[in-house]
């Protein structure tokens, strides 16, 4: 080795040579010194170096594999312009490669949304005779004024019920304060709609989707925590699908979005943020006794309640009075071995309790029943059942289920509005 060594010093381009040595013996004395070392090293080097670094042909022994693969031609190498991260370092702006988190990203997708981002405030207490104020957040959604953030920022819940043409205060990023009206609010989703009338042209935010989120995807929370606007947080998706029953909260099933974005009082309303800048999602709490457990209604779902507001000025549920559980291969094998009778089903919704004097038990449920069928439809879990009946109050719906020995009866139900606000 010294004497090869040596031979490079005396070489014109021995720099070059000496540094690419010294960059990567280490990686070939572990190579050359580890009989179970089975890995391959490949550098792709800048058209100017290459002519330099040509090493003579070796005959490399067992157990160390070449280092250096050179491609020949009269083009210039597509990595030139690339430091080691794959960014290009021409230009003046940054390309990550496709998929990677660029040194920016994080800050491009809140100056998109940013903007939009609006501090909410509403002076609390028994007709509003002051007791303190409510602060939360919220975003722009429409150039006309339209303001999206959550029903317990703007909703006083004595009684517990929403005071539509409530007045609250909004200040935008740039200082501007509006007075704005709360035109719709919706206690079980806890999404709200508030408008405010300007002269001027408003910064609007993009509406994305939720449904390709997947675990572990980066999001930022913006919004203004203890009034303190423009506040910028992020995290990763943590699920999904958060079911409202996993965090202890009764009422009509909700699903959210699980993240370990920092929240604190004030981002109520916010809006949950992708890479791309599209509001995902609403902040609308966290788990105090707990770091990195907070909690956002999905922008799929917003959008069906605002869908609702636009139709009725209302979220229109229907109620059935049915507990159901939804069935997979696991709980359906479990059953079988307690009770030999359980029909036998590969998916469905079970029907453990059927509420006196509802709907369903007019219509001839009993504990036990497997709905399969719902509207002429298969089905296999709440959500979908969900989906098929809409806004539908007061319509005929024809149900199949499956009971024990595998007996199918149809049933037919009418579904009631639900009037629970909590």
């Amino acid at each position: 080795m010294s004497h090869f060594l040596r031979k490079l010093f005396i070489t014109n381009r021995s720099r070059h040579r000496i540094l690419a040595i010294a960059a990567v013996g280490s990686a070939l004395l572990y190579a050359k010194g580890n009989e179970n070392f089975n890995s391959s090293f490949s550098v792709s080097i800048p058209a100017p170096w290459r002519e330099s670094l040509l090493l003579p042909r070796q005959n490399w022994p067992s157990g160390v594999v070449p280092l250096f693969s050179v491609a020949h031609g009269s083009g210039p190498s597509p990595d030139i312009g690339k430091d080691v991260s794959g960014f290009s370092t021409a230009g003046e702006s940054p390309k990550p490669c496709c998929g990677c988190l660029g040194k920016d990203t994080i800050a491009k997708a809140a100056a998109k949304v940013g903007p939009a981002v609006v501090n909410i405030s509403i002076q609390q207490g028994i007709y509003e005779v002051g007791v303190g104020k409510g602060i939360g957040s919220g975003t722009i959604i429409h150039e006309d004024g339209t303001i999206l953030t959550c029903a317990h920022a703007v909703v006083d819940f004595h009684g517990l019920r929403a005071s539509s043409k409530r007045k609250v205060s909004v200040t935008l990023q740039d200082g501007r304060t509006f007075e704005g009206t709360v035109v719709n609010a919706d206690l079980q989703s806890d999404v709200a709609i508030v408008k405010i009338n300007s002269k001027t042209p408003l910064p609007t935010a993009k509406l994305g989707t939720s449904s390709k989120l997947q675990p572990g995807d980066w999001v930022i929370a913006v919004g203004c925590p203890l009034s303190l606007q423009n506040t910028v947080t992020s995290g990763i998706v943590s699920c999904v699908d958060r079911k409202s029953s996993d965090l202890g909260l009764g009422g009509l099933r909700r699903e959210y979005l699980q993240t370990d974005c920092a929240i604190n009082p004030g981002n109520s309303g916010g809006p949950l943020v992708n890479m791309d800048g599209e509001v995902i999602g609403v902040n609308i709490m966290k788990v105090l006794a707990a770091d990195g457990l907070s909690f956002a209604v999905p922008i799929d779902s917003v959008a069906k309640i605002m869908d609702h507001f636009k139709k009725n000025g209302r979220v229109v549920r229907p109620w059935l009075g049915l507990k159901m559980i939804d069935l997979n291969d696991m709980i359906i094998s479990q059953l079988k071995e307690r009770d030999g009778a359980f029909p036998n089903v590969k998916k469905g919704i079970l029907v453990p309790m059927v509420t006196p004097g509802s709907p369903a038990e007019r219509a001839g449920f009993r504990p036990g029943d497997v709905v399969v069928d719902f509207d002429g439809k298969p089905v296999g879990s709440i959500k979908e059942i969900t989906e098929i009946m809409g806004d539908r109050v007061g319509v005929p719906l024809k149900v199949v289920v499956k009971r024990a020995k595998g007996e199918l009866v149809t049933l037919t139900v009418i579904a009631e509005e639900s009037h629970t606000d909590m």
